[in-house]
């Protein structure tokens, strides 16, 4: 490839990891690549200067700002740092710095990997935060900054305008924790802290941003600077007004900031944020101000980034892991080997796909990495030192916890148990058994459910109906009335509708509304038992997949098992009987915008006990669209497509 070629290419992966990075929130690229591929695209571009276009990721500092939230101009630019990769390159800025300013300083920062912002006070109150955005142009994230808690709402020795510069990041037990409640919903899983925290900030919800229990290290004074001479000073000024600043910052010569940057190589593991390198800054801001800018970044800084280490160890043998959601996920269990401060003993190995791309097998040395992400992982396999007999290998065929068949999902990705009474599953399918749109048993949140499973009280979601109050009373933090009332929601419980017991089966694909078609047509849950192929096939929104899913589910000995128990229980199995009222037979209504005299489920609701259809998206299929405040794309296919629109109270009239 000659170098345009490589410069076009360079061009197009950059700027697809910049969106999926800095847009998305979702990496695909680790940072360290992201940095090399930058630093070879500078390179070419040096050596010719003709191809240089304002478009190319080295003309930018970062990614552009999401339109769901205010756009806010920076009044002093959140500039990027140059980075170095090696001693030698440090060595060359303290070069170039002492050849403005002699008898330099520095500060010497760990770099959290976290999410950029701007915090503005006005006469000491916290009245604005933007995210980093582009560095000139960021992100009003004001309402959610303020549910971080250790940014103060208001400092006492201000001046009249105060801009800060911080790092938003989310602790590492709180992400810990955070993806073990994901898993269990059966959520996607974070890939790590940074991505969780830049997630959390941009949330439109404040109170979901509230709940991540995000943190801040503030390092920077952006405005004003006048009444400081150094940055130490700033730091101190702003740890007096009871803000969260960087935390093991130390000043040296550029020799004590070298080995000062190994010391904290050292000792990342225990910081309670994740760390990609360390900020290595001129102290005096009077030097800073002779050093100046370039257009993309200060010449007074410089961001050391530490390597990913990579060493060698054998694989031992591959477990395998089944996760709350089913998911059955490989571990390559190693040889210890040491890397970013800690013994690593495992690997993941992700999938079948994984193993059979880079051909691993027990007995194999491999390459072993732990490069900003959580769990270490698996480079590639050292071919030479391959022993002869080794095999290789493949996944079980059925559960190594409950052995149940186990099949692929529809996108090959991942191995799943279809157990319904999988051990490792049971916090993940009591959790839903008890959820608000399924049997909605009130007092069973995660809390009792974990406290149940830890105590062997409960081993499927059957077992629930047979509990005994003097058992649960003597659980932590129940008691008796507590017992007496998780008693009398499960009793209220047995009577919920057939279609909400379908939907908490937890059978794949089915929801809340396959839920309410599958009892509607079937009326009990015998007659869905014994429906064939064609007959699932047969009813509205019910594909072929979907309909194998539920012959799967109610074919399994622990599927049956579990429906003997909640009949034993005396669990309601039989569809309410269809009201007189079938006004709305034959049509499909699709609702959008805010409505203000109920919800959207509720309006859902009454259109499908009037034996209508609530559909989410508009076709030619539709009847009505009912459109409330702020009502967007639906709106416009619909008007498109001539399909008639009903105003809330239009359609109100219609439910008279």
């Amino acid at each position: 490839m000659d170098d345009f070629a490589e410069i076009q290419e360079l061009r197009r992966e950059l700027t697809q990891a910049g969106y999926e990075y800095y847009v998305l929130d979702k990496p695909a690229m680790s940072d360290y690549d992201y940095d090399h591929m930058l630093r070879r695209l500078e390179e070419l571009e040096a050596a010719h200067p003709e191809t240089v276009t304002a478009d190319s990721p080295t003309q930018r500092v970062g990614g552009q700002p999401l339109e769901a939230f205010a756009q806010v101009r920076h009044q002093v630019p959140l500039e990027s740092l140059q980075d170095v990769f090696d001693f030698a390159e440090l060595e060359a800025f303290d070069q170039r710095v002492r050849a403005v300013v002699p008898d330099a300083e520095y500060v010497v920062e760990p770099k959290v990997d976290g999410l950029s912002v701007a915090l503005e006070y006005k006469d000491g109150l916290f009245v604005r935060g933007a995210t980093r955005g582009d560095g000139q142009v960021g992100e009003d994230v004001t309402e959610n900054l303020r549910t971080v808690r250790s940014i103060p709402l208001k400092i006492p020795d201000a001046p009249p305008r105060l801009i800060v510069r911080g790092e938003v990041y989310m602790p590492k037990k709180v992400f810990h924790a955070l993806n073990e409640e994901r898993e269990r919903r059966g959520e996607a899983l974070f890939a790590n802290p940074r991505n969780a925290a830049a997630g959390s900030l941009r949330q439109l919800d404040p109170k979901v941003a509230a709940s991540r229990k995000l943190d801040i290290a503030v390092f920077n004074i952006q405005w004003p600077q006048e009444k400081f001479s150094t940055h130490l000073e700033t730091l101190d000024f702003l740890q007096n007004n009871g803000f969260k600043v960087i935390s093991h910052y130390s000043c040296a010569r550029a020799a004590q900031a070298m080995k000062r940057i190994a010391e904290i190589g050292e000792m990342r593991e225990e910081f309670p944020f994740d760390i990609d390198g360390v900020v290595v800054k001129v102290n005096n801001l009077s030097h800073r101000a002779a050093l100046g800018s370039t257009a993309k970044f200060p010449r007074w800084a410089a961001a050391y980034k530490y390597p990913p280490e990579v060493k060698p160890a054998q694989v031992v043998d591959i477990v395998v892991q089944v996760g709350r959601t089913g998911v059955l996920t490989p571990k390559a269990v190693l040889t210890p080997v040491r890397l970013a401060g800690t013994t690593v003993t495992n690997a993941t190995l992700h999938n079948q796909d994984f193993i059979t791309e880079k051909d691993i097998r027990v007995g194999d040395t491999v390459l072993v990495r732990k490069a900003g992400e959580i769990i270490p992982e698996v480079l590639s396999v050292v071919e030479e030192k391959r022993r002869s007999g080794t095999q290789p290998y493949f996944l079980p065929k059925v559960c190594p916890v409950c052995g149940a068949p186990v099949e692929r999902d529809e996108d090959g990705a991942h191995v799943r148990c279809t157990g319904a009474e999988c051990p490792a599953q049971l916090l993940r399918n009591l959790a839903h058994f008890a959820s608000r749109d399924a049997m909605d048993i009130e007092s069973l949140g995660i809390a009792v459910v974990e406290n149940l499973v830890n105590a062997q009280l409960v081993k499927t979601p059957g077992d629930l109906y047979f509990l005994k109050e003097e058992d649960v009373a003597r659980l932590d933090r129940m008691g008796k009335k507590s017992a007496q009332k998780l008693l009398a929601a499960l009793e209220k419980s047995k009577s919920q509708d057939l279609s909400r017991l379908i939907y908490a089966f937890g059978i794949r694909q089915v929801g809340q509304k396959a839920g309410k078609i599958l009892a509607a047509r079937f009326h009990t849950l015998e007659n869905l038992q014994n429906a064939a192929l064609d007959e699932l096939t047969a009813v509205d929104d019910i594909g072929e997949i979907t309909a194998r899913n539920i012959l799967e589910w109610m074919s399994s000995p622990q599927s049956r098992h579990l429906i003997q128990r909640l009949k034993e229980a005396g669990v309601n199995m039989t569809a309410a009987e269809q009201g007189s009222d079938r006004r709305f037979a034959g049509m499909t209504f699709v609702l959008t915008g805010a409505l203000e005299k109920f919800t959207r489920d509720e309006a859902g609701e009454m259109i499908e006990t009037r034996g209508g259809k609530a559909a989410g998206s508009v076709s030619k299929k539709t009847t009505y669209v009912v459109a409330g405040e702020a009502a967007g794309s639906k709106l416009r296919r619909a008007q498109e497509l001539g399909i008639p629109v009903l105003t809330e109270d239009e359609f109100l009239e219609m439910l008279k």
